[in-house]
């Protein structure tokens, strides 16, 4: 097992999220790393995270943090805009690498950090967190009963009040310069994610987005059509509103021929399910755990109070020491990518269907 030695490169919402559950992983034992370098544009940004991590590499420019002998993993955690030449950078330099979602504002620079990647031979993790959320892959799991008969459709609705505010205060999501675009590209790469892990390969997709907000190039609302090569299809809507007390809100049912499938959170929380002729099921949020817990072979203790983080940070961190790949990876979000970039394609010629090879 390599022992891993942790850069982090932004420490804004989501830097503090990860390192928040790092630090934790390591204070339990059940990662064997070490914090020892942060940056940040903002020198007392990084300062203050240093000081929580006991870093000792303290930098304004990220090159100085990914050239330092004394990292191996770099974690990116800038706006979106920034993480090409970030990636590329740490893997010319050899350091295994995760990287928040998306991976970058167009289609062509995600394809270039994937091949940089591979080229380098450098573990790469990516930030489609869902894959890890306990709610979604016990929902997995129950949905590969083969007496459900084939999924029909899958109707996803996202919404979230606009980023810019309140706790997230990401005020960059509203400068396309360094977000790409909006909710589609930002949030719901999430939601595509998903749908193709359930789903499978997709066939073709229509979109559309609107603006309402405002900010120029930054849509609040997409809704796109999707078809599977399965002959399944899905409809997802992503909003970015301003009900500032509403929390982050995800919906997703599932019609197959024999079942029907409804949860109203992305990460925790009940699973209603209907099957053949037979009474409706509710699977506690309790039961739901449990049993993702067993889906992916960790035991309750310590794992169960991990769970608060999500166990993103810790099963890729343990897979790069390992040496293995890491889930999802580099390849798993450039397939969400391409289905992305063709719903905007989609969407800039009026709804037209675009087939995906």
């Amino acid at each position: 097992m390599t022992s891993l030695n942790i850069g982090l490169i932004g420490c804004g919402f989501i830097g503090r999220f990860h390192s928040i559950a790092i630090r934790y992983l390591m204070k339990q034992g059940l990662v064997d790393a070490h914090y020892v370098a942060v940056c940040d544009l903002d020198e007392a940004r990084a300062l203050s995270f240093a000081e929580r991590t006991d870093a000792e590499l303290v930098a304004t420019n990220a090159k100085e943090l990914i050239d330092s002998r004394e990292v191996n993993v770099v974690y990116v955690c800038v706006p979106t805009a920034g993480h090409k030449e970030l990636v590329l950078r740490a893997a010319e330099q050899g350091k295994h690498i995760f990287c928040e979602k998306p991976l970058a504002t167009n289609l062509a620079d995600v394809e270039e950090m994937v091949a940089a990647a591979e080229a380098a031979g450098v573990k790469a993790g990516v930030g489609l967190i869902l894959r890890h959320s306990p709610i979604l892959t016990v929902l997995k799991s129950l949905t590969e009963d083969p007496t459900l008969g084939r999924l029909m459709i899958a109707v996803f609705r996202d919404d979230q009040f606009f980023p810019v505010q309140g706790h997230y205060a990401s005020d960059w999501r509203k400068d396309r310069s360094l977000s790409g675009s909006g909710t589609l590209l930002e949030h719901s790469i999430h939601d595509v994610d998903v749908l193709h892990w359930f789903a499978g390969d997709i066939g073709s997709v229509r979109g559309s987005i609107e603006n309402f907000a405002g900010h120029d190039g930054v849509e609040d609302l997409a809704a796109a059509h999707i078809e599977f090569t399965s002959g399944a299809r899905a409809e997802l809507v992503s909003i970015w509103h301003n009900v500032l007390r509403r929390p982050s809100s995800r919906r997703l049912e599932l019609f197959f021929e024999n079942a029907y499938f409804h949860i109203e959170n992305d990460f925790s929380g009940p699973i209603s399910f209907q099957k053949h002729n037979e009474e409706p099921v509710i699977m506690s949020e309790d039961q739901v755990t449990q049993r993702y817990l067993e889906l992916i072979g960790l035991p309750a203790e310590p794992f169960a109070g991990v769970l608060r983080f999500s166990l993103e940070d810790y099963l890729f961190l343990n897979a790069v020491a390992r040496g293995d790949d890491p889930s999802p990876d580099f390849r798993v979000a450039l397939e969400a990518h391409r289905a992305v970039d063709a719903i905007y394609t989609s969407a800039s010629a009026g709804g037209q269907t675009v087939p995906l090879s």
